[in-house]
């Protein structure tokens, strides 16, 4: 139980990704907090939990609303006494999908509203606990759009960019906490079972599953003396 005693947060966990680092955690003995904006996606994540165990709460929460996840996140560590484990996995990745020109700001405002301010506030929620107990790890979720930069997502690019940056920048400042900061570019993942096997050198796509496996190694005492990094999980993406 590699996971035992410890409390993790998930953001954007009511489905693909964050719903199968969930599973992994609370599988692994965590007390695991299952946050996603959509109360049907929390209700679809809540009947695959229960069957694995009971040890976690669902709640609603935008990630763009910093009182919200203040308030939320204080009240996790009042009733459970800390917060080892934070996952920021919410995003927007397809909507508003176009070229750059033909964007409106509305748009790039939601994205980075989301994607940045949306890591930025359950980090600063949780860190000065973090700091006073000094232990902590945290997994930001990028993308391979950041690194290399996709066509027709100027602005989901930008946003990935910011997090890895982010993620490097901050595990220096909290390394001497015994926190860790690493990232996740994820690529080619199929939530919805899409075959996109013409997008890796693989030839296939991967599952939320195997990126859950990554990060959630990351959010281990295995991966205790790594930080400040970003890992790709793309099976080789081909660039777009």
């Amino acid at each position: 139980m590699r996971f035992e005693g410890k409390v993790a947060v998930v953001t954007g966990a009511g489905r693909g990704i964050g719903l199968a680092c969930a599973a992994e955690l609370l599988e692994g003995g965590a007390y695991v907090v299952v946050m996603d904006v959509a109360e049907a996606a929390l209700a679809e994540a809540d009947a695959r939990l229960k069957a694995i165990g009971s040890a976690y709460e669902l709640m609603v929460c935008d990630v763009s609303d910093e009182d919200k996840v203040k308030e939320l996140l204080k009240g996790v560590e009042e009733k459970q006494g800390h917060i080892d484990i934070l996952i920021n996995n919410a995003g927007i990745y397809r909507e508003g999908r176009d070229r750059f020109v033909n964007q409106k700001s509305d748009v790039w405002k939601k994205r980075i509203d989301v994607n940045i301010y949306g890591t930025l506030y359950p980090t600063h929620a949780v860190l000065p606990g973090m700091i006073e107990r000094k232990y902590g790890r945290i997994v930001n979720l990028a993308s391979v759009a950041g690194v290399y930069g996709l066509r027709n997502m100027v602005d989901y690019s930008l946003t990935k960019g910011a997090v890895i940056a982010f993620t490097a920048a901050l595990a220096k400042e909290v390394g001497p906490h015994n926190i860790t900061v690493n990232a996740i570019s994820p690529g080619n993942i199929s939530v919805d079972g899409t075959d996109r096997s013409g997008m890796s050198f693989l030839e296939r796509s991967g599952t939320p599953e195997e990126c859950a496996h990554a990060i959630c190694f990351l959010a281990s005492d295995d991966a205790s003396f790594i930080s400040g990094q970003n890992y790709q999980v793309d099976g080789s993406r081909k660039t777009m």
